[in-house]
Order: C-alpha cells, then sequence, then structure tokens
C-alpha cells in the first residue's frame, strides 16, 4: 500500500504534467515504494517485474525521473559509479549516509549537530542550501573486531 503523502503529491504533480497514472507506473511506484532500501534503476525494474512480467525499462526510467522531479526519490551517490534512488526522504528529509566499504551496508542517519553545522557553514560563506548530501565511507568495526561481517559474509584472512 502506497503512503497517501506519496500518492498525494504524485498525483497532484501528474496532474501539473498533463500526465495520466497507468498500470504500469502504478506498478513502478508500488515497487519503488514497498521498500525502504535504496536502489538502482536496473533494481527497480527487477522488483517491478516481479510483480507485472510486463513493465518496461523505459518505463521505469520515465518514471524514476517523474519520482524524482516531486521529490518522492531522490538521486544519491554511494560511491559505486552508480546511480542510486532513495524511497526515504518523506518521512526523513534531512538524513544522511554512511557506507561500509568493507561490506557495502548503507546506514542513513541524521544529527541535529550537523544541521546546524551546514546551517553555520552556509550562511557564514553567504549562502542559501537548495540541497545537501553527506555520505560517510568508513571501515566496518566489526569486521576489524571479529574477522568477519555478517552483512556481507566478509572476512579478513
Amino acid at each position: 500500500m502506497i503512503d497517501p503523502k506519496v500518492r498525494e503529491r504524485l498525483d497532484s504533480y501528474l496532474a501539473s504534467q498533463g500526465l495520466r497514472r497507468t498500470k504500469q507506473r502504478e506498478v513502478i511506484i508500488e515497487a519503488a515504494f514497498a521498500t525502504t532500501e535504496h536502489f538502482t534503476a536496473e533494481e527497480l525494474l527487477e522488483m517491478a517485474r516481479k510483480l507485472d512480467r510486463t513493465v518496461s525499462r523505459a518505463t521505469v526510467y520515465r518514471t524514476l525521473t517523474l519520482l524524482v522531479e516531486c521529490k518522492l526519490l531522490h538521486e544519491i551517490d554511494l560511491g559505486r559509479d552508480q546511480t542510486y534512488y532513495d524511497p526515504n526522504f518523506l518521512e526523513k528529509p534531512q538524513h544522511n549516509h554512511l557506507i561500509c566499504t568493507d561490506c557495502d551496508k548503507v546506514v542513513e542517519f541524521e544529527d541535529e549537530h550537523i544541521a546546524l553545522l551546514e546551517d553555520c557553514i552556509t550562511r557564514r560563506l553567504g549562502f542559501k542550501p537548495t540541497t545537501k548530501s553527506i555520505r560517510i565511507e568508513a571501515s566496518c568495526e566489526e569486521l576489524a573486531r571479529s574477522g568477519a561481517c555478517k552483512t556481507r559474509k566478509c572476512s579478513v584472512h
């Protein structure tokens, strides 16, 4: 079930653009918001095709563009040479990402101190932020401590 806030924003955007709901678009949207995980366009295609085998790659890409334009999804760079999409910004608009360089686990976090620091820095330098993205890459403490990481089944030899 798609969150009513998502549905309302999407319907408003589609109407403003003179677009309509289509069966494939609905399936793609259902797949995109059935997860809280970050995904690529190809991963979304796989998820949507589990719901309806007829979903086309082109419709996935067009729908992703719509969802980003109406600010339901955010494109993010997780440092993996691919564009990822984040469906969690409606509920947590100020979140950031911590990425494990050992196991590729992505952890979302929010911190009021970071928001305050960002505000202070941009004001001091004479800017007003329109978007922001903090990506921290770090090594997995679990891997260093125990020699293995359950997230990716990686280990140190």
